[in-house]
């Protein structure tokens, strides 16, 4: 599933297209995605104008002149597609924007969001409902904004035997962290994911700050990771892959220390890590 970072790449891509740009029509392929959606999304859509995009952990918002947010989540196998010109849409291309010209030039942008096993979803709700939405009420502070640090992380984990691999996949501690960047953060910050996550305090939950922030700057600066479905909106990869170093890399030398880098099992997600590097 996607992760913060593949969420901002696709945010900042659909920035030039879609802000300040009115939707000249809307396509809807079908009555629902992962969950219904909105009545009458198309026509709510036609002539409206997005004000500002942002994003929110794994979700992007994008703001309409009509007090309402655009919601795209991307699920498991979501991604979007931006054309120059009017595309052919294939059998997983459930919804399309098409958007007016930007000011002073003639060329229109095609919007296209494909999901082969439809756990993404498109919502349209009131812009004052945004802090009560059912995805978004219980999120976490986000890890690349100001209200995050490493007293922040500490307090969020505090008293909590689970292990800190768990707690950092908890959507309602933190925002956005997915299983890849949990594993890279853990690793560049020297910590077990077996540790239990309320020994995260002090020099530790530094440590581990610093690490999630850095590791979360470096793949927005690659576009993401791609591993099996994510795709940038330009339709190029995201590069941080070549980086990673223990997510999927079991059996293979540590980068530090040459030791093998070994893979447990946690809460039905598979961890990497370096038993001699990571404490």
């Amino acid at each position: 599933m996607p992760e913060l970072p593949e969420v901002e790449t696709v945010k900042q891509a659909l920035l030039p297209v879609l802000e300040n740009r009115r939707v000249l029509s809307a396509f809807v392929g079908r009555s629902n995605l992962r969950w219904p959606l909105p009545e009458n999304l198309a026509k709510r859509l036609k002539n409206r104008v997005f004000t500002r995009l942002t994003r929110r952990g794994k979700y992007v918002l994008m703001h309409l002149d009509s007090d309402e947010v655009l919601l795209l989540h991307l699920g498991m196998s979501g991604s979007v597609r931006i054309h120059q010109k009017k595309p052919d849409l294939g059998r997983h291309d459930h919804f399309m924007l098409e958007m007016a010209p930007q000011l002073g030039t003639f060329g229109r942008s095609y919007v296209v969001l494909n999901d082969p096993r439809r756990f993404g979803w498109i919502d349209l709700f009131a812009e004052s409902e945004i802090l009560k939405h059912k995805l978004l009420a219980g999120l976490g502070p986000e890890p690349l904004g100001n209200k995050f640090s490493a007293a922040r992380l500490e307090f969020a984990f505090k008293d909590r035997s689970v292990p800190v691999k768990n707690a950092l996949l908890n959507q309602a501690l933190i925002a956005g962290i997915g299983n890849i960047y949990a594993n890279e953060s853990l690793f560049l910050s020297g910590i077990s994911p077996r540790r239990k996550a309320g020994t995260i305090t002090g020099v530790r939950a530094e440590r581990l700050a610093t690490a999630i922030v850095t590791t979360l700057n470096a793949a927005i600066e690659d576009g993401g990771t791609s591993l099996r479905d994510h795709v940038q909106p330009g339709g190029e990869i995201g590069y941080f892959v070549q980086r990673l170093a223990v997510y999927g890399q079991a059996g293979k030398p540590c980068p530090r220390c040459s030791s093998l880098i070994k893979t447990i099992i946690q809460s039905g997600r598979s961890s990497f890590y370096c038993s001699r590097c990571q404490r």
